[in-house]
């Protein structure tokens, strides 16, 4: 835990370096910043939106709206949590339709070749593609709320503390969302995908 929050505030203070290199006008500061967080941008945007075209126009208008408000970004809070509420922002209102979004189990397994958040959770050394697809098939019976939370701290990545700052919800928050989300994750898996079981712990 020490070792991540160590990582973490390192992170933190060279994207707020970055920052205000960019803000002054360098940039390749301001490069770096798209190539050290747009991974991730358009990872969210495309679980989100279930189309490769749309999560890319949406990553793009991230960084787009991010660099006009830039000099107006407070500097001792954790950059990607910022562009995270951004995309989940401008990926909400251009999603037209459940059914759209349904498609993305297969189109993200398609793109995606890491494994995924189970190997983390559970200390599985990998899992195969039929897994992957299954574990998508079941995070996308969940609700909304908990498929964000689920996104944003197993897919994405995101800690605790940067997922509530996507959020906009204090960090408790965040623990008991993903607390629920992960118990009804396994009520489904129990239900539906008897072979995940193992891949998401006791």
């Amino acid at each position: 835990m020490y070792i991540q929050e160590t990582s973490g505030r390192r992170n933190q203070l060279i994207d707020a370096e970055l920052v205000q290199r960019a803000v002054l006008g360098q940039d390749q500061a301001w490069e770096t910043i798209v190539r050290t967080h747009g991974e991730a941008v358009f990872r969210l945007a495309f679980l989100l939106l279930s189309d490769a075209a749309d999560a890319e126009d949406v990553a793009q208008e991230v960084f787009v709206r991010a660099f006009r408000s830039l000099d107006r970004f407070d500097r001792s809070r954790p950059l990607r949590p910022w562009l995270m509420r951004i995309a989940m922002n401008l990926a909400r209102n251009r999603r037209r339709s459940v059914a759209r979004y349904l498609t993305a189990v297969e189109r993200w397994f398609r793109l995606e070749a890491r494994p995924s958040f189970s190997s983390r959770s559970a200390g599985s050394p990998s899992v195969s593609d039929d897994e992957r697809h299954d574990l998508r098939r079941a995070v996308d019976r969940l609700v909304e709320t908990d498929r964000e939370i689920v996104y944003l701290r197993y897919f994405v990545e995101l800690g605790e503390a940067e997922a509530a700052a996507a959020l906009g919800v204090p960090v408790g928050t965040v623990k008991s969302r993903l607390s629920r989300a992960l118990a009804r994750l396994r009520e489904i898996v129990n239900a539906d995908f008897p072979g995940l079981r193992g891949a998401l712990g006791p």
